[in-house]
């Protein structure tokens, strides 16, 4: 009875501490990471080395994947308390969205630059398995966050931010994606199928993201900039319209054998008249987010998870621009796609090393609000 007494307490304590507050938010260094190989491969410009350098990246985002996977299972099978309240934080619930699109954007790098490792039918299964699942979380979580939203969560006015717009984001994802699959199906019905169905989430996710967009610009009009540590969301912006031009273009590619000719001269016309100006308010918006974080460094902006916001939404600005050159032969908007991949490249470089540091010192798992390691308390 002893033993089983004083072996109580060490049951009881909580096991991986470390993994207390690692929140949903840090699947964004997948997608960011991801979108690095898959806006390479997009690119219309063949640049020596440029394949390889794709590929090692591709591994590092499926061994962070995979990594982030099994730290999630340990932060819900050890802090379940904790998770949780995860999901009934408004601020921290719209996260649940970079699963789905963290799974998303490995499956894609898989499919465009897996193969040259595992071999093309290896990197097409697994691809479409995680396309599948992915698309399957990123549905459950467009209906289950909003739905939280509205029933759980105490959501002040005027408190309306860019974060709000991931879970509704992943099924664009998707719709971006599929088209990667749909040569690969038996032709006929399930080509068309397949075809619709990412038509079908590019609405539901361009519709959800129209109605968040007002919302946002008039937190920022009304209630004033950002908070200096959440200022890099307004990147998140970027991530529906480059996303949705990307979708637009991609499908247009695979809609002559996987539909009737009419509808794929459409959709190949549909792809440029709506790609153009949505890449044009893209633009716009890059502007007006860039020049809030330069306002926000110069007040002492510091180091957070959300800077991954400088690489996904700008990833997907890069496939969009690179499937408008492609429709449109302009060389123009491929310069364009290379000049945001630059700027890409740099964000993700300096987000990764500011992460890594941050891991290491401990900053980053550390309690909100706690004192960072190495700093004294003070009175």
């Amino acid at each position: 009875m002893a033993t089983y007494a004083q072996s109580r307490p060490l049951l009881a304590a909580p096991r991986l501490p470390a993994l207390r507050h690692l929140g949903p938010n840090w699947y964004a260094t997948v997608m960011g990471t991801a979108i690095v190989a898959n806006a390479g491969a997009a690119l219309p410009f063949a640049l020596p080395g440029l394949r390889p350098a794709l590929t090692v990246v591709w591994g590092l985002s499926a061994v962070l994947l995979g990594g982030l996977l099994l730290a999630r299972a340990g932060h819900w099978a050890y802090h379940r308390d904790q998770a949780s309240a995860h999901l009934l934080d408004p601020a921290i619930a719209p996260f649940y969205g970079c699963l789905a699109m963290a799974l998303l954007a490995v499956g894609g790098a898989t499919v465009t630059v897996g193969g040259d490792v595992v071999g093309p039918s290896a990197a097409l299964g697994a691809g479409a398995a995680l396309w599948c699942l992915g698309t399957a979380v990123g549905l459950t979580a467009a209906v289950a966050i909003p739905y939280l939203m509205v029933v759980r969560h105490r959501v002040e006015p005027g408190s309306a931010s860019p974060v709000w717009l991931l879970p509704v984001v992943a099924p664009m994802v998707s719709a971006a994606l599929g088209p990667q699959l749909v040569p690969h199906l038996p032709a006929g019905q399930w080509r068309e199928a397949m075809l619709l169905a990412c038509y079908a989430m590019f609405g539901l996710s361009l519709l959800a993201t129209l109605l968040m967009l007002p919302l946002i610009f008039g937190r920022l009009v009304h209630g004033g900039p950002l908070p200096l540590a959440l200022t890099p969301a307004l990147f998140l912006v970027l991530g529906p319209l480059g996303q949705s031009t990307t979708a637009v273009n991609s499908l247009a590619d695979v809609a002559p054998g996987a539909i009737g000719a009419p509808y794929a001269d459409a959709l190949g016309t549909f792809a440029v008249l709506y790609g153009v100006p949505v890449m044009g308010f893209a633009l716009m918006w890059l502007a007006l987010a860039a020049a809030m974080v330069v306002r926000a460094a110069r007040n002492g902006m510091p180091f957070a998870m959300t800077w991954w916001a400088f690489t996904f939404p700008v990833g997907t600005c890069v496939t969009g621009a690179a499937g408008l050159a492609r429709h449109t032969g302009l060389d123009a908007l491929g310069w364009l796609a290379a000049a945001l991949y630059a700027g890409l490249v740099l964000a993700w470089a300096v987000a990764g090393v500011r992460t890594l540091r941050g891991l290491v010192s401990g900053a980053l798992l550390a309690a909100p609000g706690a004192p960072r390691p190495g700093t004294a308390r003070t009175r």
